[in-house]
Parts: structure tokens; C-alpha cells; sequence
């Protein structure tokens, strides 16, 4: 067995450290680019430390690195409200003047519907921040309006995209009117239930979630901020992930319109009474046959996403339309789970990972040509086996904006660290 922070194998592009100081720095999800609008400034959280067990008094410094000057951190806020996979929501509000970015902040004792936390508003240029009532999961491509989750249900249903709360777990409704998808004004701060737990469980429903407790993640807006993803989750037993039922499903930014696109509602024998959710590997459920994940829109009306259709398992191209065309992406060639997104120069290319092989824990970074079925590798890495599901460190691949860098999160070098790969000589 390998040792923590044994050397990767060499690259196949070289990655080049961000960061100066001796902290650790990562970004978090995939989902979004860490560089501003020209290609000059670099998002990141930094912490004191590598792995610790989170808790409400952990803080995380929010900043950016200048990639022309320098490449030191540049500090210019901080919250106690992020997680090792997300971070506190950090992202470039790009609709707005100037360097505008937002994150998720703790606000003891306020905030609705969802006491003890917000979002901030920052701008990088002068250091004004302004508050807002609530956390956000995404913000538009448009910057006018965020879609907002209870964190604290995430930390009881999915801990590991949670917010810690103070002694731990504890006891939600299940499917309430009261709560669910939230809509939130960024001019304003004006809020409204979009979505509620009761009218998911209602729409399409299915006998296994009577009894189960309901969540949503991975909610996602199409670059015209005219539609809006996300996967609907449900399950008896939060402790194990392999018995996590999932849906995909889309609607309009004001809740309407509502498509099921796939849905992976299967038998659990997990629910036995003799089963041992300790017995679950760190990734069995990132690998699981009936696993709905990492939906990304490829443009205005195409989702791709890695789960089942049809019977198989696959990465998977949805039309989100009534009826819509439901493709395979690179059979027999993209064969596992991955975090993928597509070049915002040219959807031609996809770019993805993989998670930890079983015997060498590494990672493999690659990129998909979409026209020509073509994978090209471009590095392993090594993944520290010592590191728990909610510590962990993915790599979280995420392009530049003008789709010739590529910036990962990775603990290969001992460290958690952030590191930049050209990729300009192979997407030309």
C-alpha cells in the first residue's frame, strides 16, 4: 500500500503551485471557474490547515491570487460557513461592474429562512462588503438573483456539503411545505420558496420516499439564466450514501415548468436491519451503478451528467425537453464518475477526472474531444487514503475563461494546495 503524500507518477502536463505563504488554499467545486472575467485574478479559500474536522468556530480566509502579480494570496474576507467540497459557495459575480464576487458567511442569531446564515458581497477592488439574508447554492450567470438551500439539512442528509452546527446531527422534518428551493434578489435581498420539499415528494411520486427525509443539491442555472438543474434527493438511511435515491430534474427560475429527466428510485437491500454502513468505502457511492451526479449544463438546453439511462451507466447527454434525446458520451472510453464541465471557448471539449483507484489511490485528470471521441490523459494524482468523505480532497478540475488553463484542488504534494496545467497546446 502506498504511503500519504507518496509521490504522483510524472505528469503528463506539468502543474505549477499557486500560493506563496504557507497555507493551504482550494477553491472547492468544479462547477464554476476560480478566475475573473480576464483571466488575471484566481479565487481560493485559505486555511491554517489541511484536514481538520470542521466545526462552527473553523474559519477559512477568503481571497485571490494575482496571476501577474506575483501570485501572493490576497486576503479580503473571511466565514466560518464552508466545507472542504464547496468551500462557502465563493464565485465571480461576473453580471456585475467592476470585481464583484460572493460567499457564504455565518450570521449568529439572524438571516431567514435559515437562522445563522448568509451570503456576502464583495468587492475585491475597494473591500466593501454588504450582507444578504441568506445562503446561496448558485448565482445566475446573470448575477441578479441566487438560488438558497437550508445548509443545515445538508449537514444532517449529506454532511459532507453541510454546514457544521454545534453537537452534531439532528432532527428535520422530512418533506416540509415551509422549505426547499429558495429564490433570492442580489439588489434586494428579497426572498421567496420557489420549490418546497412537499411539492417534490408529490411530483412523480414514488413509494420509497414515504418514509425517507428529501434534500436537493447540485442545483445549477443554464447560461442564459433561463433554466435551472437540479438533482432531488431522498433516502432512510442518511449514515450510508450507497442508499441515496436521486432524480434529475429541471425547471424555470421561477419554479415552473417542472421536467423529470431521469430518475434512479431502485430496491435498497442496505435497509436490512443486519446491514453495516461502516462496512461502505470512502467512494463506493461515488461509484455506485445507480448514482445520478455532477450535472452541468452544456449549453442553454444539453445536460450532461454521469448516471443511469436505459438500464446502463454512463456519462449521459440530456436534452431538456419533454421527451428529449438522451445520449451516451464516450462509451467504453469515459467509464467512470468524474466532475465534468465543458470549455467555455468550445464545448468540444470536456473536461473531467476520476476518483481514487482502490490500490494506487490516484486520480486521473483527462480531457474528452467531443467530436472525435479522443481521451487525453493529462496527469495522476496522488489522493491521501487517510483523509475521510467529508475531508477529502477531489480534484475538482475548472477551466480558465479562455479554456487554455485548467485549475485543480489536490493533496499530492503533501499539502492542500492549488495548482494551474496549460492545456493551450492540445485545444488548440
Amino acid at each position: 500500500m502506498a504511503m500519504p503524500n507518496a509521490p504522483t507518477p510524472p505528469l503528463a502536463r506539468p502543474a505549477r503551485k499557486l500560493g506563496t505563504d504557507a497555507g493551504h488554499h482550494f477553491f472547492g467545486y468544479y462547477n464554476k471557474s476560480s478566475w475573473d472575467r480576464g483571466d488575471r485574478y484566481l479565487l481560493a479559500q485559505r486555511t491554517p490547515y489541511k484536514d481538520v474536522r470542521l466545526t462552527p468556530e473553523a474559519e477559512a480566509e477568503i481571497g485571490c491570487f494575482d496571476l501577474q502579480g506575483g501570485q501572493a494570496f490576497q486576503r479580503l474576507n473571511t466565514t466560518r460557513a464552508w466545507n472542504w467540497q464547496m468551500g462557502s459557495q465563493l464565485q465571480w459575480l461576473d453580471g456585475l461592474p467592476g470585481r464583484q464576487l460572493i460567499h457564504n458567511i455565518r450570521t449568529p442569531g439572524q438571516g431567514r429562512p435559515y437562522v445563522n446564515f448568509g451570503s456576502a458581497i464583495v468587492d475585491a477592488a475597494s473591500g466593501a462588503v454588504r450582507t444578504l439574508p441568506a445562503p446561496v447554492y448558485v448565482v445566475a450567470p446573470s448575477s441578479q438573483w441566487a438560488l438558497c438551500v437550508d445548509y443545515r439539512r445538508l449537514y444532517v442528509t449529506h454532511e459532507t456539503i453541510g454546514y457544521s452546527e454545534p453537537g452534531g446531527r439532528f432532527e428535520l422534518p422530512l418533506a416540509p411545505d415551509s422549505d426547499g428551493i429558495w429564490r433570492m434578489e442580489l439588489a434586494s435581498g428579497a426572498l421567496r420558496l420557489l420549490v418546497s420539499y412537499a411539492q417534490l415528494k408529490a411530483f412523480h411520486h414514488r413509494a420509497s420516499m414515504d418514509q425517507a427525509i428529501h434534500w436537493v443539491s447540485h442545483i445549477e442555472v443554464n447560461p442564459a439564466s433561463s433554466r435551472v438543474l437540479l438533482l432531488h434527493r431522498w433516502t432512510e438511511r442518511v449514515q450510508d450514501e450507497t442508499c441515496f435515491l436521486h432524480r434529475l430534474i429541471t425547471m424555470d427560475p421561477d419554479g415552473g415548468d417542472m421536467r423529470l429527466l431521469e430518475c434512479s428510485d431502485h430496491p435498497l437491500p442496505q435497509l436490512a436491519g443486519d446491514f453495516d454502513p461502516a462496512a461502505v468505502g470512502t467512494f463506493d457511492y461515488e461509484k455506485s451503478e445507480w448514482q445520478i451526479s455532477h450535472p452541468l449544463w452544456r449549453n442553454d438546453h444539453q445536460i450532461i451528467v454521469w448516471g443511469p439511462h436505459a438500464g446502463a451507466i454512463h456519462y449521459h447527454l440530456y436534452d431538456d425537453a419533454p421527451h428529449g434525446q438522451v445520449r451516451v458520451v464516450g462509451e467504453g472510453v469515459l467509464t467512470e464518475n468524474g466532475h465534468m464541465s465543458f470549455s467555455p471557448a468550445n464545448p468540444r471539449w470536456l473536461l473531467s477526472d476520476t476518483y481514487p483507484d482502490a490500490g494506487t489511490h490516484e486520480r486521473i485528470l483527462f480531457l474528452y474531444d467531443m467530436d472525435t471521441g479522443q481521451r487525453h490523459d493529462l496527469g495522476s494524482f496522488y489522493a491521501d487514503p487517510t483523509l475521510s468523505k467529508e475531508n477529502r480532497c477531489d480534484l475538482h478540475p475548472r477551466w480558465s475563461r479562455d479554456g487554455r488553463q485548467i485549475c485543480i484542488d489536490s493533496v499530492h504534494q503533501g499539502e492542500r494546495q492549488m495548482y494551474l496545467i496549460d492545456v493551450a497546446d492540445t485545444v488548440g
